[in-house]
């Protein structure tokens, strides 16, 4: 469909301004629920296609009555939680979408706890109410069980003769939403319903005034007053906002969608708007304090990149929440990014120029000239912005503290394809890396070969990298296993003589060095003494028979992996007085070195790592069995608050490769692990055996 006839929605001020966040597992119809909503506010819904939808958080700007609505569509699969917490970044509110067929999973129950901590109102929506199985009450009960309290429904299913659902009834106005008819008409109450609505209207009623908290009403309510219908419309929305009460709606898809126009009605007047909700901390780029922003047009320019497209052709599209201030099309905008050391991102603070600011809209971009505090939009031709980064004036930078990425923790080695692949994948993964801060990318060096590795939130993850490298930027790669960086170290004491004696015409080169090594401890790395008495090996040489050796040791032996771990000492030597020189010491520490690791047998090292893992009590078992099987060390077990457990224990790495996806599979999506480098350990004689080939 044609853009050109796009009209942006725009509101009068910040108070007409709703910003709220989808949140579901996949499957749960978070995507259709969206696009019910777009139609019944009176806009054709955009296409995307499956995949898109599923892996990247979605904007879509409409208008309801007088309020604009941006709806922000997130995926459900685990993998892709950092665009889930990019869409919480950018919202006002949440509406949790559960299917009343499924339940609540762990998952879900893991980002109601996590929209708890930073205060974000919720309310649920009940899904495929349209199914044989489904049971509306029964999805609400576990609900209120599974999350905190004060989950109360707010509309009633009612079903028609032959038990297909025909409509809800409002529980504040006690009419009745029937969409039996075709079109949604509103009609009293019938008699039939009066006692249903009486009972759960009063525990409504109640819950909306406790939460608020209310008094004067409270008062009202205890002594039996008729409470008004706007009054408590009001209470609601103070309630919700306050994030204490979280009101419980029904939606059905087929044939027809039913509840779209109930769900627009709460939004509009039961959720926030962007001056009701704190803002996130802004800082200086240097890390300085900074004024605490407020969601006002006329303030200092603040917003935040939540989502980045990076097209080959098209260039870059910045999809940016305004916290503060007003954002221009066509004017500078300071651009901050900080990431953590080791990410594969770069830090950037630069000045650009923004170039068109469009509202999203369901039939299409709509060009606007601004954007004001609590609106978004996107944005074309920052090259240098990713996701998470902060837009601010040039005269005053300012840095928002990011929100909680989570740990990219599954390893995927990539290998370019051709040559020309080669020359290509170095670009491609910087705006692949551009669009997703959940990313992080290493260059691993093992027995001298570099090796890229991307580490990911999963294999759908990966599997979502290597197709954007191919099919966006025309970069083809193949998968290969990651390989572990081992060590090498020497089992025993031993003594070794290192030789290079030539002295046949000509300026000759001559020096002899004899060394003793012994094995340290675990972490120690190489130690040289010197205990060269009576001048046997000059002064001016002693330090080149240490370059030597350190050199061989990082070279390694037998498999090419370094050798560390141990203590070499210089004990004599010989040198000449003409031929003798710096070259040639070196070479005489090396080849003592390789002389000595053929006198005891081998020991190779792996690198270890400190996992600590959380998950629901129920798991633990199959947790410390699993880590047993993985060669792991249990450190401790913990018990905490909540019906959850963490277990901290040492697993050598190359048993990690796929724990991001087993630890999911354990416990059921309920679990998850967070990894530190605990050094290396001595890989076990039969591992060892198999590697060193005797």
């Amino acid at each position: 469909m044609s853009n050109k006839h796009a009209v942006a929605p725009v509101a009068e001020d910040v108070t007409g301004i709703r910003n709220v966040v989808l949140v579901g597992p996949m499957g749960s119809g978070k995507t259709t629920l969206a696009r019910a909503l777009l139609s019944a506010s009176g806009m054709t819904h955009k296409v995307e296609g499956p995949a898109l939808r599923s892996t990247n958080l979605d904007v879509t700007s409409t208008q309801w009555n007088e309020v604009v609505i941006s709806i922000i569509d997130t995926p459900g699969y685990a993998d892709f939680l950092g665009s889930l917490r990019a869409g919480l970044r950018g919202a006002d509110a949440a509406l949790f979408v559960i299917a009343s067929v499924d339940g609540v999973d762990a998952a879900t129950q893991l980002l109601w706890d996590e929209c708890e901590v930073i205060g974000l109102p919720r309310a649920i929506v009940v899904t495929k109410l349209d199914l044989e199985r489904a049971d509306f009450d029964e999805t609400v009960a576990v609900a209120g069980r599974v999350f905190s309290g004060g989950v109360l429904p707010i509309h009633l299913p009612i079903h028609a003769d032959g038990g297909d659902l025909a409509g809800f009834i409002d529980l504040l106005s006690t009419e009745i939403h029937d969409w039996s008819p075709g079109a949604r008409q509103i009609l009293d109450a019938d008699p039939e319903h009066l006692a249903l609505i009486d009972n759960k209207r009063s525990e409504l009623i109640e819950g909306i005034i406790t939460e608020s908290e209310d008094e004067s009403l409270m008062d009202r309510f205890v002594e039996g007053d008729e409470i008004d219908g706007e009054v408590l419309v009001r209470d609601l929305e103070r309630a919700v906002t306050r994030g204490h009460l979280h009101p419980v709606l029904g939606f059905a898809a087929l044939p027809r969608p039913i509840g779209a126009e109930l769900i627009l009605d709460l939004i509009e007047r039961g959720f926030p708007n962007p001056l009701e909700r704190e803002l996130p901390i802004a800082t200086s780029p240097d890390g300085n304090p900074a004024q605490p922003l407020a969601a006002d047009p006329a303030g200092p320019l603040c917003a935040e990149v939540i989502r980045t497209l990076s097209d080959p052709y098209t260039g870059k599209i910045s999809y940016v929440r305004v916290f503060s201030g007003t954002l221009r099309s066509d004017e500078p905008v300071h651009v901050s990014g900080h990431f953590s050391s080791g990410s594969g991102h770069v830090d950037h603070d630069v000045d650009e120029r923004a170039g068109v600011i469009t509202v999203i809209t369901a039939v299409g971009p709509a060009p606007i000239t601004s954007a004001s505090a609590g609106t978004i939009v996107a944005i074309s031709k920052l090259p240098h912005a990713e996701t998470g980064d902060t837009l601010s004036t040039p005269g005053n930078p300012l840095l928002l503290e990011s929100w909680q990425m989570p740990e990219p923790l599954l390893p995927v080695a990539l290998r370019a394809h051709s040559a020309a692949d080669e020359d290509k994948l170095g670009a491609a993964l910087a705006r692949v890396l551009a669009e997703d801060p959940t990313l992080r990318l290493e260059q691993v060096d093992h027995a001298g070969t570099t090796q890229t590795v991307i580490w990911t939130m999963g294999e759908a993850h990966a599997e979502l990298v290597v197709a954007n490298l191919r099919d966006r930027f025309g970069v083809a790669t193949d998968a290969e296993e990651v390989m572990i960086s081992l060590r090498e170290t020497l089992s025993a004491a031993t003594t070794g003589t290192g030789r290079v004696v030539k002295q046949s015409g000509g300026h000759g080169q001559y020096a002899v060095c004899e060394i003793e090594v012994e094995p340290l401890a675990l972490g120690s790395g190489i130690e040289f003494v010197d205990k060269v008495v009576g001048g046997a090996i000059p002064r001016n040489y002693i330090a080149s028979v240490e370059r030597g050796i350190r050199t061989q040791a990082a070279h390694g032996f037998s498999t090419g992996y370094p050798m560390t771990d141990l203590r070499v000492t210089l004990i004599d030597g010989k040198a000449h007085s003409v031929d003798s020189s710096d070259m040639a010491f070196q070479t005489a520490g090396g080849l003592a070195l390789k002389d000595a690791a053929t006198k005891v047998p081998l020991s190779l090292l792996e690198p270890v790592t400190q996992i600590t893992v959380t998950v629901p009590d129920d798991f633990v078992g199959a947790v410390l069995s699993d880590i047993a099987g993985r060669r792991g060390h249990v450190v401790v077990t913990e018990s905490s608050d909540g019906g959850t457990s963490t277990v901290t224990a040492i697993v050598p790495d190359s048993e990690l490769t796929r724990y991001a996806i087993d630890i999911r599979a354990i416990s059921h999506g309920g679990g998850g692990f967070h990894r530190e480098r605990a050094g290396y350990a001595l890989m076990p004689p039969i591992a060892a055996k198999r590697i060193l080939g005797n």
